[in-house]
């Protein structure tokens, strides 16, 4: 017998003893839980269609391992717009091995995880977690906000007379606290590493305004 159910906005056709894959489950390695999203079961050409899912159809499966999917990479350019993103996700994995396709309503052999006290425990310690994540997350979100260089005082330059910074590029240097020739000129290595991995400009990008930089901070 098989059945096709759906999880995590995916389908798939499964059979007793199937190991699969789908998107994570909140549950212990060894636990028992049941997938009630069964669109079609049969066995055959003896096939049943549920409208949208088959009344009484469960699918039970043991949950062996969790873990991640593999990286992907989404990167966009735009060219000769000095602008470069780079975005990594790893989905959240759940291996489970089906144990049994119920039909009618009947019962498994083996208890599903008592969701209900998995659910309250949770809810418990999500509440006495809540105020500590909040405020890290706010220190996070401060962190993330602080400019990479704090400006000096004074009159910025105007850092679109270096070639290569259009209008674009010198906003957001100077969002990041580069306001002046003097600043550019005096970038370390270290600096220059600093802004290739927060910013959308390359390392030898960097330089080069460095190197231009030197000599307009020297008139």
């Amino acid at each position: 017998m098989f059945a096709v159910i759906k999880t995590g906005g995916k389908q798939y056709r499964v059979a007793a003893n199937d190991l699969l894959k789908i998107e994570k489950v909140e549950a212990s390695v060894g636990d028992i839980v049941e997938i009630g999203h069964v669109l079609a079961h049969g066995e055959g050409e003896n096939v049943t269609f549920g409208a949208p899912f088959v009344d009484g159809a469960v699918v039970t499966a043991e949950v062996v391992e969790q873990g991640k999917n593999r990286t992907v990479i989404a990167f966009k350019k735009r060219r000769r717009q000095n602008s470069r993103r780079k975005i990594g996700h790893r989905q959240l994995l759940t291996t489970v091995r089906i144990s049994e396709i119920l039909l009618g309503g009947a019962k498994p052999a083996k208890k599903a995880a008592a969701k209900a006290e998995v659910k309250a425990e949770a809810a418990t310690e999500a509440k006495a977690e809540a105020a500590p994540k909040k405020e890290a997350k706010a220190k996070a979100a401060e962190t993330a906000a602080a400019p990479l260089f704090k400006a000096p005082k004074g009159e910025p330059d105007d850092l679109t007379v270096i070639k290569g910074i259009g209008p674009v590029a010198a906003k957001d240097l100077n969002e990041q606290g580069i306001i002046t020739f003097a600043q550019l000129a005096k970038l370390t290595d270290k600096d220059v590493a600093k802004i290739d991995e927060h910013m959308p400009f390359s390392a030898d990008q960097i330089k080069d305004w460095r190197e231009q930089a030197k000599e307009l901070a020297a008139k």
